[in-house]
């Protein structure tokens, strides 16, 4: 039997459904992956429904998509020569060097690593990348992320009831894949950065 303080938690997310979802297409919208294995988490505690939480998570990343580049392309019209946006042109083009003679893969990439995706959505708009090409490298990108992410959630959470159902062990067990979770995606980041850097060299020669 599950402790009751998760037993809890659970009732807690099951009685107030309609604003968990909200939680949901808004946290996707702001951020990504922890909202995402969050929402996994609490699949697999059955506080939410697994497909209609999908569904939320999908529409708070399509929003995410359309909303960021559109804010892009407005920012460009308000602030093109502005210091700050020197900075995330800089801040993208460190870790997607060739984004403006690859933007499809770079984009593609972004949503693979950590806390570049946002920025690269709102630089697409502002470098105003073709629509069609920024909306089938998000699209793609959105319907692999998103399950996988939520997956992972998923698979945290019954890993953890496996090993303890008291709350604190649950919690740290989790917070420990979580961890292991970002480290894999830094060293993704730096195979990738390794790839771009001895693609360029190939180029160059």
């Amino acid at each position: 039997m599950q402790n009751v303080t998760i037993q809890f938690l659970t009732n807690l997310v099951e009685h107030h459904q309609a604003l968990a979802y909200t939680v949901i297409f808004l946290g996707l919208v702001i951020e990504g992956e922890f909202f995402l294995i969050f929402t996994g988490i609490m699949a697999h505690l059955g506080a939410i429904n697994l497909w209609v939480a999908f569904l939320f998570a999908l529409a708070g990343v399509f929003g995410k998509t359309f909303f960021g580049y559109a804010l892009g392309k407005y920012l460009f019209k308000k602030f093109n020569h502005n210091k700050f946006f020197k900075y995330i042109r800089k801040r993208v083009y460190h870790f997607l060097p060739h984004f403006k003679q690859r933007p499809f893969w770079s984009i593609f990439v972004s949503k693979f690593i950590m806390g570049a995706n946002n920025v690269t959505i709102i630089f697409s708009g502002f470098e105003k990348v073709s629509y069609r090409k920024f909306l089938r490298a998000e699209t793609i990108s959105n319907f692999i992320w998103t399950p996988a992410v939520l997956s992972l959630g998923y698979v945290f959470s019954y890993t953890a009831l496996k090993v303890s159902h008291e709350i604190w062990r649950f919690s740290l067990i989790v917070l420990v894949f979580i961890i292991l979770f970002i480290i894999f995606d830094r060293v993704i980041s730096w195979a990738y950065g390794l790839f771009e850097e001895f693609y360029s060299n190939e180029i160059e020669e």
